[in-house]
């Protein structure tokens, strides 16, 4: 049997059956400071796929980059085959901000592929696609709601991807939903390199969500083993599939004033619940929000003062039974999956 070769990456090689973090440069600020993008490269003893696990292309999207840590400290790592490329951290300059967008107000996941003359944040896309997308089989890209917003654990689809539809009902989430690719991402991106990226949301901005960490990092450890890089030792169960949602809707507060949510994420509906109220500060008139639709929950605001037209609820359009499903085995499935800390793992 011929002996696996190093994996190249950046100037450096990583050894088979090795680890290792390697700094790949990206700018350095005005006062000389040098800034990296960080992989964390395993490269398995046996042969078989690259898959990266990014985190963090919005700054303020932190949950991924907790979930990347657990991930690398989970056992069943130490029989990798294949390459694993985690990247904690892709927007440093937004991450230390508390930033979803970089220094020059360019949202990164709008500016893929990128090329190596352009903006801050088409420079960076263009570093990210160079020594981490193109160097993959398949990918996973870790996102949360923005700032005062939460969202339940879900994965995005390309529309008409068998392979993505397949790694997503492994991945276990609870709501799966078909999400057109926009011009400028890093799905679009990596699609057009022939390398399929699934797209995890869950949680809050600047948060982290306990639930939403478990499910990511099970996900990943499902999608690990269903590519033959990992065995089943150490991977959690899927208890249940999760449901596909082909369509959303979105409500949004009537008049601006005082909301009060009536349903949480997670929560089943159907045309006619009211979800949350809208009133004035002094209690004087109340406008209710209503579902028109059966569905469940994926998404919602945590603030109490809202705009006129200010996004409220997000609900992902399912059959009554199947939104209450998963409103039933939500928090009772992730709950139970493994906590992946210090203690469980090393």
């Amino acid at each position: 049997m011929t002996a696996r070769t190093a994996f190249d990456i950046a100037g450096q090689t990583v050894a088979p059956g090795t680890r290792q973090t390697v700094d790949v440069p990206v700018s350095t600020l005005s006062d000389h400071t040098p800034v990296n993008l960080a992989v964390h490269v395993v490269h398995g003893k046996r042969p078989g796929p690259v898959l990266f696990v990014s985190a963090a292309i919005h700054g303020d999207e932190v949950i991924g980059v907790e979930i990347v840590r657990r991930l690398l400290k989970a056992r069943p790592l130490a029989r990798l085959a294949g390459t694993l490329l985690a990247v904690p951290i892709v927007n440093s300059f937004g991450f230390h901000n508390h930033a979803r967008y970089l220094p020059d107000r360019r949202d990164l996941n709008r500016c893929f592929p990128g090329g190596p003359e352009g903006s801050m944040a088409s420079r960076l896309a263009h570093i990210f696609m160079q020594e981490v997308v193109r160097r993959s089989d398949a990918g996973i890209d870790l996102h949360s709601a923005a700032i005062h917003r939460s969202n339940l654990p879900q994965i995005r689809l390309t529309p008409g991807n068998d392979r993505l539809r397949d790694l997503g009902t492994v991945f276990g989430a609870p709501v799966m939903m078909q999400s057109k690719l926009r011009e400028g991402s890093l799905r679009l991106a990596a699609e057009e390199e022939g390398v399929d990226v699934l797209l995890y949301e869950g949680g809050e901005g600047l948060r982290f969500d306990e639930l939403a960490v478990r499910a990511g990092v099970s996900g990943c450890l499902r999608v690990m083993h269903a590519l033959n890089m990992i065995g089943a030792k150490g991977v959690p169960k899927q208890r249940a599939a999760p449901v596909l949602a082909s369509k959303s809707a979105w409500y949004r507060a009537p008049v601006g004033g005082v909301f009060r949510g009536y349903v949480g994420i997670g929560d089943a509906v159907e045309p006619g619940t009211v979800l949350g109220a809208v009133t004035d500060p002094l209690g004087e008139t109340e406008c209710e929000v209503l579902s028109e639709v059966a569905g469940i929950v994926i998404g919602r605001t945590n603030m109490p003062a809202v705009y006129e037209g200010e996004a409220l609820f997000h609900v992902a359009e399912t059959p009554k039974a199947a939104a209450e499903a998963v409103a039933e085995g939500v928090v009772a499935d992730l709950e139970a999956a493994p906590l992946y800390d210090e203690d469980e793992i090393l």
